[in-house]
């Protein structure tokens, strides 16, 4: 039996996004487990260990955000396939290679099966690579990452059993990161498989950045030599300098949202222009722009 958990502190987004993809990717015999915020995500995503680290009919638990919708019916035979291989712990939809720090992105991403959905500028949909297959890169592929995106997580018996999060490194930012250094530090694995999701969230990709430079550091130093690459860059291990970096990284984010809402602004107003020009009333009004544009002073002097 493969369960879902999701840490929920707004029924309303959840009942919107994960609760109608979790009935959609959920088979017969699927159990669909909730908890109430009970503070940090670690300590929520711990809760939900705890309901089913003890089962022995549990195949896998997919922790989902309580924003994000599974949208592909083939989700639990997907999950089977990627968790097929003993060795694999944690599983995911989207994840990269070289990943130093919490800024997963900035490694080099291999795979992203999800839509990026946010409300602004109207509303709109950021499709990631393998929802473009004539665009996708020759880099792409699925298999063993460093880390995932923990928007929605698959985890093996194993990880449940043997892996927790960390609740002394804060409140929301990393923790994704600290369960796959985890995993890879006890010499498991961690990969990412075509399981198709959208994710509705804010354009806006920090909401806290004191706190995302917080995390930010605080993981650098935990892992930094435990696990190749994690926590390298930058420096020596003085706090201005892990500091530094966080920052550093921080502003590239907001920078790639800048963009974003650059390109959404750009699609929506495209969009609008192709309405208008599409519509009957346009057409009809053609004539009179024309003899409008030439009755101008301007016009007529040339």
């Amino acid at each position: 039996m493969i369960a879902f958990g999701c840490a929920v502190t707004n029924e309303k987004i959840y009942t919107q996004c994960a609760e109608p993809g979790i009935r959609r990717a959920s088979e017969p015999d699927s159990e669909n487990l909730t908890v109430e915020s009970a503070g940090s995500i670690y300590r929520n995503y711990n809760l939900l260990f705890d309901k089913v680290s003890d089962r022995d009919d549990v195949e896998a638990l997919v922790l989902v955000h309580q924003d994000a919708e599974i949208v592909d019916d083939d989700f639990c035979a997907k999950a089977r396939e990627g968790l097929s291989d003993p060795a694999v712990a944690i599983l995911g939809s989207a994840g990269a290679i070289g990943v130093r720090n919490i800024a997963w992105w900035e490694g080099s991403v291999v795979w992203a099966a999800y839509t990026h959905r946010f409300l602004e500028l109207g509303g709109g949909d950021i499709a990631a690579m393998s929802w473009r297959p004539d665009e996708m890169p020759s880099y792409a592929r699925t298999g063993e990452v460093d880390m995932i995106d923990g928007f929605v997580m698959v985890f093996s018996p194993w990880a449940v059993r043997n892996l927790r999060f960390d609740e002394s490194l804060g409140w929301l930012h990393g923790y994704d990161f600290d369960i796959c250094m985890q995993a890879r530090h006890a010499g498991r694995k961690v990969a990412v498989a075509d399981m198709r999701a959208i994710h509705h969230h804010s354009l806006e990709l920090i909401n806290d950045a004191e706190a995302w430079i917080e995390a930010h550091m605080r993981l650098a130093e935990k892992w930094q030599g435990k696990v190749p690459d994690a926590g390298e860059g930058g420096g020596d291990w003085k706090h201005r300098a892990r500091r530094a970096e966080a920052e550093a990284s921080e502003a590239r984010m907001q920078a790639a949202a800048t963009r974003i809402l650059a390109e959404a602004r750009l699609n929506v107003l495209g969009e609008q222009l192709e309405r208008t020009q599409g519509s009957a009333s346009w057409k009809l009004t053609k004539p009179l722009r024309l003899a409008k544009r030439l009755l101008l002073p301007s016009n007529r002097q040339r």
